[in-house]
Formats: C-alpha cells, sequence, structure tokens
C-alpha cells in the first residue's frame, strides 16, 4: 500500500500518514485503544488510493467518522488538540524536559483504578487549565500536585480518589518494585490481564509460568519426570499410586498432581522473582502454577510491593466459551484437549479458588477486562495504603 502524503500549508511540510500516530492522536481525545486503532485503520484504508491530503480535509475526515459513532466529547476534544499548537514541558527532579503527554497522564489517572472515560475527562482538564493560565513550563512535582487538587474537587472524584492518586504517586517517587502475581485455572484470562496490566502500569518484564514449564521439559526427559510433561489438570494420572483405576477421592488426587508439578516449578518462579528483586524491576508473574501458597517462598526482607490474585470465571459455560474463543485465536493452545478435560480443569479452579480464600489471597471473577484491570488496580493501591501516612505537601514537596 503506498503511502499517503499529508500536506500542511501552515507548517509547509509533507509527511506520509502513520496510523500510529493518529492512533496516539485519539487516544489523547479519550478513546481506548482498540477504539483509536480500528479508527485510523479505518482512515489508512480510505486513504489507500489517495496520494496527497491536506491536514484539514484529514482532520474533517476523522471528526466526521467520530460523529458517526456518536463520539461528541471525543470530537471537541480531537478538534482542540487540532487547534492548539502550544507545546507544554514538563521538568522531571534531575531538570529534563519532555512535552506533556495527555496519553500518559491519563494512564497514570488509570493506574488508580479511574475508568477510560474519568482519567480522559481529568487530563483533558488539566491541559485546558495549563494552556489557559500560559503554563506551558511547569515541574512534575507541580503537575501532580496540580492534578491532585483537580481529583479532590471534582465533585464525580472527590478525595477518595484524590487519595488514591497520591498513593499512586508516592510509590513510584520510592522507586520500589511491584510484584503482581496472576493465578488461575485455564481459560480464566490470566495472559490477556497480566499484557494489559503492563501496558498500563509501563511493567516491561512479564513472565508466563507455562513458558518456564516448557523450558525444563527441554530440560528433563518425560521419562526421568513424566509429572512435569502434563497438564496442570491431569498431573495426578502420573503420581506413583494412581493405578488407573476410580480413585476413592478424585479432588484429593487432582489436587496432589498440580501441586506436585507446582512445586518443581516453584524454583523457576523463585529465580525469576528473585532476579526481579535484585535488580528493583517491576514484574508480572501469571500462570496456572502461581499458587496461593507461593507467597510463603518469597523473601521477607525486601521492601518490593507483592500484591496476588486469583482469576476466575464463575460459571461452566462462560468458561467453556472462553477456552473455545482461545483455541480460535491461537489454534496451538488445543482447545479441544481442555474441552474434553472440562470437568478436571473446573474441579482445578475449585481447589485454587479454595486454597485463595484459605490464604487470604483476593478471588477476582473475570466477566469484563476493564471491571478486573481497575479492581486489580484498587487491590494494588490498597497493598500501597497500608503504612501510607504521607501528606499531599511532602509527596509534591
Amino acid at each position: 500500500m503506498a503511502k499517503t502524503l499529508v500536506i500542511s500549508s501552515e507548517e509547509r511540510t509533507r509527511v506520509p500518514f502513520l496510523r500510529g500516530i493518529l492512533t496516539r492522536t485519539l487516544q489523547e481525545a479519550g478513546l481506548t485503544f482498540d477504539e483509536a486503532y480500528s479508527l485510523a485503520d479505518s482512515i489508512r484504508q480510505d486513504l489507500s488510493d489517495v496520494d496527497v491530503i491536506s491536514t484539514k480535509a484529514l482532520r474533517e475526515k476523522v471528526v466526521k467518522r467520530l460523529e458517526q459513532a456518536h463520539k461528541p466529547l471525543v470530537v471537541d476534544r480531537y478538534r482542540s488538540s487540532s487547534r492548539s499548537h502550544a507545546e507544554i514541558v514538563v521538568r522531571d527532579e534531575e531538570g529534563q524536559t519532555t512535552p506533556f503527554s495527555r496519553s500518559q497522564h491519563r494512564r497514570c489517572l488509570e493506574s488508580c483504578s479511574l475508568s477510560t472515560e474519568e482519567s480522559s475527562a481529568v487530563t483533558q482538564k488539566m491541559y485546558e487549565h495549563l494552556l489557559e493560565k500560559h503554563i506551558l513550563d511547569i515541574t512534575s512535582r507541580h503537575l501532580g500536585h496540580l492534578t491532585y487538587r483537580c481529583l479532590h474537587q471534582d465533585s464525580r472524584l472527590g478525595p477518595a480518589v484524590a487519595q488514591r492518586y497520591l498513593v499512586w504517586v508516592d510509590f513510584l517517587h520510592s522507586g520500589r518494585p511491584l510484584i503482581i502475581l496472576i493465578g488461575g485455572t485455564a481459560g480464566c484470562g490470566k495472559s490477556t490481564v497480566a499484557v494489559e496490566l503492563a501496558n498500563r502500569l509501563e511493567i516491561v518484564r512479564t513472565q508466563s509460568t507455562d513458558l518456564l514449564r516448557e523450558v525444563m521439559r527441554m530440560m528433563i526427559p518425560k521419562r526421568l519426570l513424566p509429572v512435569l510433561h502434563t497438564s496442570s489438570f491431569t498431573a495426578w494420572e502420573t503420581l506413583p499410586h494412581h493405578d488407573g483405576a476410580a480413585a476413592d477421592d478424585p479432588d484429593a488426587l487432582l489436587a496432589d498432581g498440580y501441586r506436585t508439578q507446582a512445586e518443581l516449578l516453584s524454583v523457576a518462579l523463585e529465580a525469576v522473582v528473585q532476579r526481579a528483586l535484585r535488580e528493583r524491576v517491576s514484574l508480572i508473574l501469571e500462570g496456572v502454577h502461581v499458587q496461593p501458597s507461593f507467597l510463603e517462598k518469597l523473601p521477607n526482607d525486601t521492601d518490593a510491593l507483592v500484591v496476588p490474585v486469583m482469576l476466575a470465571v464463575l460459571k461452566p459455560e462462560q468458561l467453556r466459551k472462553r477456552i473455545r474463543g482461545r483455541g480460535i485465536e491461537a489454534p496451538q493452545r488445543r482447545a479441544e484437549r481442555y474441552l474434553s478435560h472440562f470437568e478436571q480443569v473446573w474441579r482445578l479452579q475449585s481447589f485454587l479458588l479454595s486454597e485463595a480464600d484459605r490464604l487470604g489471597v483476593p478471588i477476582i471473577n473475570n466477566n469484563d477486562k476493564e471491571k478486573v484491570i481497575r479492581e486489580i488496580m484498587r487491590i494494588i493501591i490498597t497493598h500501597m495504603s497500608a503504612n501510607f501516612t504521607a501528606t499531599p505537601r511532602e509527596v509534591f514537596r
């Protein structure tokens, strides 16, 4: 597909139309990433036979699409950003400057368990305030304090949300690593949630326990350790006391098999966490082998914030649907195998939820991705708030 050139008569420039740039602009105007990408991709297809287009014509085309999608608030923000050429500079503690990024500011607010719509509205309000007051150079601390005050005075959000923001900013200033542990049975959405969390929190290091298991399988032959070379929900079949006959307590057998496999992987899981702690980087560790009792194996002499959660899908048919769906999206994951052993998958989930409940690990019903992300962020903020005593003046000094 040939590149369409976008011509600006005001700035006398000719640049290629870039879908990624338009996506980010639309995100800053208040669309979600999926909505922004879909619209930008549609615009690119419309321009497939167009050699050149003016910036004005391109903006009109985008506005028309937004109006057709009934996004009046986004239209206003998009038009506002198109009209304004003022660049607001933000200075960090070391004097380094970066342009004020509305998408980054919005993500920070989303980290405090605000919705995309709420975060976008606050970010836009902040941006317009800075322009109105002709503040084109501001320190990151001052920007944070203004944001705190904006949240505190908002009639819909108020002091409780402002306090969450204060706790979150204080944690970011501390330099402490954040370790998020996401457990759950097959098909409950662990990987999807981990990717979304990593994007929102800008965590670059994520690790799946399935990948660690594959590495161990390459190192240890099946004949030496058969329990490692099977699924977590069928590991019990390889245990020495299993003779193929119906067991008196199938749930206990399934739990024993799972625990045996999880214990084998716990050494690798500990190594991943220990390295993150040594390097003081945040980490998301997800997988069925992140059992609730894994917390007991982690060191206590660290200032890292460790937050465990257990994902669940509490309706059997909904879990079946999820497993079928991921089989379509990623055929290599062999959905038919999970569906043929669905009763064991379901029983393993019951065991994991019972263990999580016994050890006080939060259980989150994954029936809406956005709600799940917000709930996890709320749990993280709650952990951060446990020993928090700082005042706004101390956080933004």
